[in-house]
């Protein structure tokens, strides 16, 4: 491994690198997070919040997987994710039961507009369940290392107290600086043990116990759907302007009917993919990602309804009908940017693919 005084030469990582594992943290009984470096001994440089796509080779084939970093550009020299293995999982089960030091894995990114960054403001209210916590941990540790005074109340619903990721380090960020508050609430408290929280499910009473100021901050939200579900009901009945609400969650939303009249005609669209020399006839319904796929190309791709950016590609000319759900802005729309994954091409598209 190259000595710390080394790794400033080799400028910035890009996603052309492999990342290798350096360590593997558990957290709580079913997660863990997992420090990557770049062996060529670049640096990281990203916004707090933004994620990776990973290339996992677990059995029966490679799949994506779309993880938050939970470490901070601040801290450039390695760069960190925070997995917890759900019921059923395949891609985060992988991650914690057989990744280890050494191995290196193709990731994609950072990307995602989920930061504080675009948001600057004087207060932060952060609200997060789960794993959601790792975006907030991000921004956290980049609001600590800044060197200036935050003002932050960061909420967060778990199941039990050892539940909560994070919960030691962000208490010893909360005893050396006033202006992070911290207001931890779970459902049950285990036996033998003293737990001084709340409890129960995120209120609005408890809410406003929790951040008495709550309308006069920018608010940013991440955990499982039926979670910030509430929340958003909850802010927005207690009169909160919701041009000061962000969300982050990779779980599908609800469909959005597509109208008919946007989709071009059955057998009558072509995509030209400039860079692989490919112009594939297709039915208009179909997406770019899908018709790359049959065609044998690869485009990196994670969430599938337009939500986490991955799928991003240049479009040459040509018009497409793209139904996205907040993976793209306005200015890469306008640079002739698309998201593969939902948008469908009218007549002959170009791809540079």
């Amino acid at each position: 491994m190259a000595k710390p005084s080394e790794n400033w030469s080799a400028g910035p990582w890009s996603d052309s690198e492999e990342l290798e594992c350096a360590m593997v943290i558990p957290e709580t009984d079913d997660c863990a997070t997992i420090a990557f470096r770049a062996p060529s001994g670049a640096w990281f440089d990203y916004k707090p919040g933004q994620f990776l796509t990973f290339d996992l080779p677990v059995p029966g084939g490679v799949i994506q997987r779309t993880y938050t970093i939970s470490s901070s550009p601040s801290r450039p020299l390695s760069i960190s994710i925070t997995v917890k293995a759900q019921a059923g999982s395949i891609g985060s089960r992988w991650m914690i039961e057989q990744l280890k030091p050494g191995m290196r894995l193709r990731a994609h990114g950072a990307a995602g507009q989920f930061t504080f960054h675009r948001h600057p403001a004087r207060k932060y209210l952060f609200i997060s369940a789960g794993s959601g916590i790792t975006p907030m941990m991000s921004m956290t540790t980049w609001a600590w290392d800044s060197g200036e005074m935050p003002d932050i109340v960061f909420v967060h619903a778990a199941r039990k107290p050892s539940d909560i990721i994070f919960r030691n380090r962000l208490e010893q960020f909360a005893s050396r600086v006033p202006g992070l508050q911290l207001r931890f609430t779970v459902e049950e408290v285990e036996p033998f043990s003293v737990w001084p929280g709340y409890r129960g499910r995120l209120s609005q009473i408890m809410l406003g116990l929790m951040a008495p100021d709550y309308l006069d901050r920018e608010v940013f939200c991440c955990g499982p759907e039926p979670f910030m579900k509430a929340a958003r009901e909850m802010l927005a009945s207690l009169g909160f302007d919701m041009a000061h609400y962000h969300e982050e969650s990779f779980g599908a939303p609800a469909l959005e009917e597509v109208p008919v009249d946007t989709v071009a005609p059955s057998g009558q669209a072509t995509i030209s993919f400039t860079n692989s020399g490919l112009d594939v006839a297709c039915d208009g319904s179909e997406t770019v990602l899908a018709v790359a796929k049959r065609s044998g190309l690869n485009i990196p791709s994670s969430c599938n309804f337009g939500l986490c950016g991955t799928c991003k590609v240049q479009k040459l000319s040509g018009e497409v009908v793209m139904v996205h759900n907040g993976g793209i802005s306005d200015d890469e729309i306008a640079a002739g940017t698309i998201l593969a994954c939902c948008s469908r091409p009218q007549g002959v598209v170009e791809i540079s693919l």
